[in-house]
Order: structure tokens, then sequence, then C-alpha cells
């Protein structure tokens, strides 16, 4: 199946055209696969010299599509300005928002959505998901599923993550909070909008 027929089954529709052109102008093997639960997506210079981006079939059409567009700024921010910069730089950011502004329109994103997007690409995070409010208006668009964000969790709930352990929430400390893995007693900082699975 050609690339642009792919494109057409994870993103919107009026964004294939030059999401196809990004791709073949700058080399780019997309490889879609099954969900990993630590990242959304990641880019890899090969061997031969190609770009491989790695995208999680799983992400809805607007984070795919996000996703996509902030791997191939990663290509183009190190052949630009060299391997030296950070990954999430001010390179990155420069180049992320470049590519991302032909997409933030009305065709693309439903209304609801653009607001919050146009704030984010003022200064692009790491990733949407440390964009709480972004985040959480993309998983609107997310098949249902049984899991619960931390910060709609009681003070001292038990919780699940993905990889089986066991926490329980404590306060908030500015943004993130701070929660208590039960088998070791360590504390860890959770993002608020982290998905898990309430026990009690």
């Amino acid at each position: 199946m050609r690339v642009k027929e792919i494109l057409t089954k994870y993103i919107p529709e009026r964004a294939v055209d030059p999401a196809f052109d990004l791709i073949v102008q700058n080399n780019v093997y997309l490889k879609i696969v099954n969900e990993r639960v630590t990242r959304h997506g990641d880019y890899r210079r090969l061997a031969d010299g190609s770009h491989q981006i790695t995208v999680n079939a799983s992400l809805n059409k607007y984070r795919f599509l996000i996703t996509l567009i902030h791997e191939i700024a990663h290509l183009l921010a190190f052949e630009h300005y060299g391997k030296i910069i950070k990954p999430h730089g001010l390179e990155w950011k420069r180049t992320f928002r470049r590519l991302m502004l032909p997409f933030i329109n009305p065709q693309i994103f439903p209304a609801s959505l653009l607001p919050a997007i146009a704030h984010h690409f003022k200064n692009p995070k790491a990733s949407s998901d440390t964009d709480a409010h972004l985040s959480l208006l993309l998983k609107q668009f997310d098949p249902a599923n049984d899991k619960n964000y931390i910060f709609e969790l009681p003070f001292g709930s038990t919780f699940r993550l993905y990889n089986g352990k066991l926490f329980r929430k404590g306060n908030k400390k500015i943004k993130r909070y701070e929660c208590v893995e039960i088998k070791t007693g360590r504390v860890y900082l959770f993002n608020p909008n982290a998905e898990v699975e309430i026990i009690h």
C-alpha cells in the first residue's frame, strides 16, 4: 500500500497531501507500530543515510499528525543545525512551529482544538502530553477506556500503572502529583493527565 493511502487512515484528510510531501522531500521511511506506552513516536537516522520515523498506530488522527510533524522536526533540526543541539531545544521548537503552522487551520483540526493548539505552538513542549490542557482536549478523540486521570483521583487512593506497579496518590507539587510506589515506598511525580487504573 502506498504511503499516501496509509496516511489517509491515520491523519485528517486535508493533512494528507502536505504531510506526504514532507515525507517524500525528506526521504522518510514511515513505520507505524503497535502502541508503546512510553512514547508516541521517535526519529532515527539509519546507516544508509535515510530517516526512519516511527509512530504509534493507536493514536487518534490529531495526535498522530502532531506526533508525525514532531518527529520530522527532529530530522530537519538535526540536518540544519547539526547533531550537537538539544533534542527539544530552541532549534527544534522553531522548526516544529514552522512545520506545524500550515496545519493549524479549521480544515484540519476541529474548532474546539484550535485555540489550545495555537497556544501550545507558541512554545512547543517535548511532548503534547506535558501540555495538560492540550492533552486533555486531544484525549476526547480517543476511543473510550476504563482509565482515570490522576487529577480525578481522591487524595490517598491507590492506582495501577500499565506495567502493574501500584501507587498511592499524594499532594500536588506545583504542576505534578507526588505518588508513592506501594512496594518500595519511593516517591514519583506524575502529570495530572496521566491515565491510570484506580484500585480503591
